[in-house]
């Protein structure tokens, strides 16, 4: 059987869902406004938003990934691409480390809220009919793939090229994201396998094969320099497996 995938955004229930955004679309959080900006140029210029130059950061950053190339970036590059000093940028975050925690807040923020949607509650429902299950892990599958799609530069950070030489903390976050996706699979897939003799192990393996596809399909995508898009024949691969 062949599970009807989400488009972006979707969830299969009747409340609005919350869109799949891309970080270029973030808006800056309020803050409180400060005095000084470094950020801002000599010239008179309207000063931005509270926030909004934070964001600005985690932007440049992210657009910067989506680069040939873009596995390590200095401050020095981000500075420079953003036409400010290196000083500037440590107003706003405390080290470069805290800038990817930035993209990761983002992506664990965008992808598990709408993994909650779609199982309608923080932890599935393992009672639940099996192809209801079977239909909820397809489209988490989908929701993750397709937030790749749609913010190429942060798929650099879920497969941990963009974390390779940064602090070992950040790779244990996205480790344990990954953690988070395959458990609520496991869960949704319960029910799936109530008919086995080993409902548990059932699930845990095909929970566990669907992370597989979708971290495989997200690294293909970042070493294709984001040609092979990893929504590909999706529909297809997930009935090989449910």
């Amino acid at each position: 059987m062949i599970y009807a995938l989400p488009q972006p955004g979707a969830t299969g229930h009747t409340a609005p869902p919350k869109p799949l955004l891309r970080m270029s679309e973030l808006s800056a959080p309020p803050e409180p406004a400060t005095t000084d900006d470094a950020l801002d140029p000599p010239a008179a210029r309207k000063r931005p938003k509270p926030g909004e130059r934070r964001v600005q950061i985690l932007q440049a950053l992210a657009a910067m990934l989506e680069q040939p190339g873009a596995e390590r970036i200095t401050t020095a590059a981000l500075a420079a691409r953003l036409s400010v000093s290196e000083a500037a940028l440590y107003r706003h975050f405390a080290s470069k480390a805290q800038m990817f925690e930035g993209l990761i807040d983002f992506i664990e923020q965008s992808v598990l809220a709408l993994v909650q949607q779609i199982t309608g509650r923080e932890v599935p429902d393992p009672s639940q009919p099996p192809e209801v299950g079977k239909r909820q892990a397809a489209r988490i599958v989908a929701v993750v793939l397709q937030f790749g799609e749609r913010n190429p530069g942060m798929v650099r950070v879920m497969v941990g090229d963009a974390l390779v030489f940064e602090h070992e903390r950040l790779q244990q976050r996205m480790n344990q994201f990954f953690d988070r996706i395959e458990s609520t699979l496991r869960q949704c897939l319960r029910s799936a396998a109530s008919a086995s003799a080993t409902p548990t192990v059932d699930a845990q393996v095909a929970a566990g094969v669907l992370t597989a596809l979708a971290v495989g399909r997200l690294q293909r995508y970042a070493r294709s320099g984001f040609k092979r898009v990893p929504t590909e024949h999706l529909e297809a691969s997930l009935a090989l497996i449910l």
